[in-house]
């Protein structure tokens, strides 16, 4: 269970790749995800909220994604995370992110500075006390940016199946080149009805945690919120599912199929 939820997190900026050119979201936004392991435990719940700040005198949206486990399995595994993205509400690049997480006693605390123009991240290890500096790729999104960046440039009425999205991510201290296929849509059964749904398949890093590159599948809604619906993970063992359990402050009317 120790990557449960960096998945969730991870997922759930992926889903940002369905967009349109009216804006997806706004100040406001709340989502709150349910996580099972192997379809049948209850895992966990991860939130994500969307507010305002200013960074140098930059209006900024900041986006802010928590995780922790409950029931049984806090008992053996208690997990608590929380990630922060500072990003220009115009042009949608970050300058600043953190993740601050405590997975069953293995902490890690970063906060990364992003200069955009020059292309570097400065990283400040706050567990650790230590400090770097990283060259990244021009316009480099961070983990949780990438879900509202794309959410707002990627126009998915001319998606087509087998279409790939390929995104610069700047994660930890790291760059990392994300690739996400798009299968069709589906119409799935969630907590507040059928909803038409697109569904897609990023390619992920096989090894300890996920069972080979295509382990992950996850919806989103078919409208103009393109809202993160489920994510399905297989995991080296058993698997993980997160359903969306509640929201608020979306920015179009949310649709089911009996609407």
């Amino acid at each position: 269970m120790k990557k449960t939820l960096l998945i969730i997190f991870v997922l759930v900026n992926i889903t940002s790749v369905f967009a349109q050119q009216e804006s997806a979201f706004g100040v406001g936004e709340w989502f709150k995800f349910k996580m099972s392991y192997s379809n049948w435990l209850k895992a966990g719940n991860a939130t994500l909220t969307v507010k305002e700040s200013q960074i140098k005198g930059k209006d900024v949206y900041h986006v802010v994604g928590k995780g922790w486990t409950t029931g049984m399995i806090k008992w053996f595994f208690a997990v608590e995370d929380r990630y922060e993205s500072y990003f220009d509400k115009q042009s949608m690049i970050p300058y600043k992110f953190v993740r601050d997480i405590d997975e069953g006693g293995h902490t890690k605390d970063l906060v990364v500075n992003f200069d955009q123009k020059k292309n570097k991240a400065y990283i400040h290890d706050r567990k650790r006390e230590t400090k770097k500096v990283v060259r990244t790729k021009p316009n480099v999104q961070d983990m949780v940016s990438t879900f509202y960046y794309l959410r707002n440039n990627l126009e998915t009425k001319s998606l087509k199946v087998g279409h790939e999205v390929h995104v610069d991510m700047f994660f930890d201290d790291e760059n990392y080149g994300f690739k996400l296929k798009y299968l069709g849509e589906e119409t799935i059964t969630t907590d507040f009805g059928p909803v038409r749904a697109l569904k897609f398949r990023p390619h992920v890093m096989a090894g300890r945690v996920f069972k080979e590159e295509e382990s992950l599948t996850l919806w989103v809604s078919k409208d103009k919120n393109k809202i993160p619906l489920r994510i399905q993970a297989d995991l080296a063992v058993g698997s993980l599912r997160a359903d969306l359990e509640d929201f608020s402050g979306l920015s179009h009317p949310f649709k089911t199929t009996k609407n």
